[in-house]
């Protein structure tokens, strides 16, 4: 007895071990990525438009540097096509070893990139080829991360562990503006314009070195062992299933419309702000970086929360309930940003980012993964979450800052906007099926076992 207990112990005990080392993975890999791929919008916001555009006005330039930023967006659904079907062929994990280090090396590149001055229209073009390779390398981390951690989360808890992924979304935010905000205080403007910015996309490699080596300790998902090993023969390719399907199909066009409000609001709490911030506003730029990230580091607290709420009360609940939280908290914000100096923008960007958008965003994994069968569940998601992002994400600070001109500096038009998404968003998600998402079972085709499973060529549990 005593035997059989100690045995059990200890493989319960290397049962945790397995999964914090899963969750680690998870989160540092989306930490990285997308400390990558914001370390870009902060530069656009604040660098690139007097390095690489310095023959136009300041707006003008600010609007050509979104452009490029807006183009890592149009570069997602590539790479979320292509390593979705990696992924749902060949495996979640060396599919997320390979975005990792492509992504950290555009960006190490991007920070060695000389400047319009020194070789004219060529830095232009190499930023915005750089750009695309970040695109493509983010497209297929995203769903991959996410996927790591639900298919490897224990029963009932699929909601919290698809919520750690998430929190490297505020966790690579707070890193890079973190960053900036350093170098900005203790280097001159010149400095900093000089050789300060460079810093920050170089050591990037040092964190990817770091991911990768917790990366390749990981195993490969269960519910993936489980679809390889009940392969009979060649499969279709994913994309051509997840388009084949009504379910599959209905399900990837409610989601990207779902999708809508979330990418709007990060994009304009994230990175428009910066700009209206230090431009419109002329607040001071240190201020305004330790501001986005100290509410970036509230919304890392809170994410795990709001998978908390998933477990209890459902992915599609709580993800609606902070989407039209969003919607609410629009006109009032802006309005703390126009009258409140310095402390009114805190105010308003930690109840808008750190406040009520982890309510929805660590719900999003879990909702978008209970939306397809486990063998082309890469490739949905990647689909929803990356084909969304060009009008989602990618467009929201042009659009916004068209928005603004168009108000003569007032933001009101760009605020209708915004809650036109979230309005979209709310519509979208109720008309998500229940039975199909995650409920308070845990029963869900997340795991293979819901309604959605049965339309599965394979049904399995994760």
């Amino acid at each position: 007895m005593t035997t059989g207990t100690t045995d059990a112990g200890e493989a319960a005990s290397a049962s945790s071990r397995k999964l914090r080392t899963v969750v680690l993975s998870s989160l540092l890999g989306t930490t990285v990525e997308w400390y990558d791929f914001f370390l870009y919008s902060t530069a656009a916001s604040l660098v690139f438009g007097k390095l690489f555009f310095p023959e136009t006005n300041g707006t003008v330039g600010t609007m050509l540097a979104f452009a490029t930023f807006a183009v890592g967006f149009v570069a997602r659904p590539l790479g979320g096509l292509l390593f979705g079907h990696i992924g749902d062929r060949v495996g979640r994990k060396r599919t997320l070893a390979f975005t990792m280090g492509l992504m950290g090396v555009s960006t190490a590149l991007i920070g060695l990139l000389p400047t319009y001055e020194q070789v004219g229209a060529l830095a232009p073009i190499l930023l915005l080829v750089l750009r695309v390779a970040q695109g493509v390398a983010l497209g297929g981390e995203w769903a991959g991360a996410v996927l790591l951690a639900v298919e490897h989360g224990p029963e009932g808890r699929k909601g919290r562990f698809g919520s750690y992924p998430q929190i490297g979304l505020a966790l690579g935010l707070a890193l890079g503006t973190g960053v900036f905000a350093l170098l900005s205080n203790v280097l001159s403007d010149a400095a900093f314009l000089g050789y300060g910015w460079r810093v920050a996309f170089l050591a990037s490699l040092v964190l990817v070195a770091v991911g990768l080596t917790v990366r390749l300790k990981i195993d490969e998902t269960p519910a993936f062992r489980a679809v390889l090993g009940a392969s009979e023969g060649p499969r279709s390719v994913p994309l051509v299933e997840v388009v084949r399907d009504r379910g599959s199909r209905r399900h990837l066009l409610l989601g990207m419309v779902a999708r809508w409000g979330e990418g709007v609001a990060f994009n304009t709490w994230g990175v428009f702000a910066l700009t209206y911030a230090t431009g419109t506003l002329e607040l001071p730029r240190t201020e305004v970086l330790l501001t986005v990230t100290g509410a970036s580091l509230v919304m890392a607290v809170l994410v795990p929360v709001s998978g908390r709420l998933v477990d209890r009360f459902g992915a599609r609940c709580t993800y609606m309930t902070g989407m039209a939280a969003f919607g609410v908290s629009v006109f009032p914000a802006f309005l703390l940003f126009q009258t409140g100096g310095v402390l009114g923008f805190a105010v308003a960007l930690v109840l808008a980012l750190g406040i009520v958008h982890a309510c929805f965003y660590g719900a999003q994994g879990t909702l978008f993964a209970a939306l397809f069968p486990v063998e082309v569940r890469y490739t949905g998601m990647s689909a929803v979450y990356q084909v969304s992002g060009i009008f989602a994400s990618g467009i929201t600070p042009l659009l916004v800052t068209a928005f603004l001109t168009l108000g003569s500096g007032t933001p009101w038009l760009a605020c209708g906007y915004l809650v036109l998404s979230a309005v979209g968003s709310v519509w979208a998600t109720s008309r998500l099926r229940e039975e199909q998402l995650y409920v308070r079972t845990g029963r869900t085709a997340a795991d293979g076992t819901g309604p959605e499973a049965s339309r599965a060529k394979t049904p399995v549990a994760a």
